[in-house]
């Protein structure tokens, strides 16, 4: 879903934000999926040494509000937000690597995008799957946020 270029153009714009201090690394795909990195690491783990849960909801509402990113186009007339984040832990976590988030769409409409997030450790196996929902606003010319669905393009 993502390519190279969107992936470089993400990186710059997440400089000095929570994606970028907990290593969140977007990935080029040639399929449905929008793919993300996070390394498990100090800043990653619970008090167990596994993926903290909280950092798995991070991931997955990151790399599904960049999906929706994508489908606007980037659009700067609208804003992505994530209104709902809901997840189930079903495995134990790798205390070290990398997991992955893979998001892939399974609702659009005009004004909001629901997207099915699976956390997979670096074997493969599922680790936690979370249900995100994303809320496309329309952004007035003067810079205030309209209710008003928008109109696909």
């Amino acid at each position: 879903m993502l390519t190279q270029q969107e992936c470089d153009f993400l990186h710059s714009r997440m400089q000095g934000t929570m994606i970028e201090a907990l290593g969140m690394k977007f990935i080029p795909t040639d399929d449905e999926y929008a793919v993300a990195a996070l390394p498990i690491s100090s800043v990653t783990r619970q008090y167990l040494g596994i993926l903290h849960g909280g950092a798995s909801l991070t991931l997955a509402e990151t790399i599904a509000g960049v999906g929706s990113l994508h489908l606007t186009q980037y659009d700067e007339a609208y804003a992505v937000c994530g209104t709902e984040v809901s997840g189930s832990h079903v495995a134990m976590s790798a205390t070290e690597g990398v997991v992955y988030g893979k998001a892939r769409l399974i609702h659009a409409s005009k004004g909001t995008h629901v997207w099915n997030v699976d956390v997979v450790g670096e074997d493969g196996e599922v680790i936690s799957v979370e249900r995100v929902t994303n809320r496309i606003i329309k952004i007035k010319k003067d810079g205030s946020q309209s209710l008003r669905i928008p109109t696909e393009k």
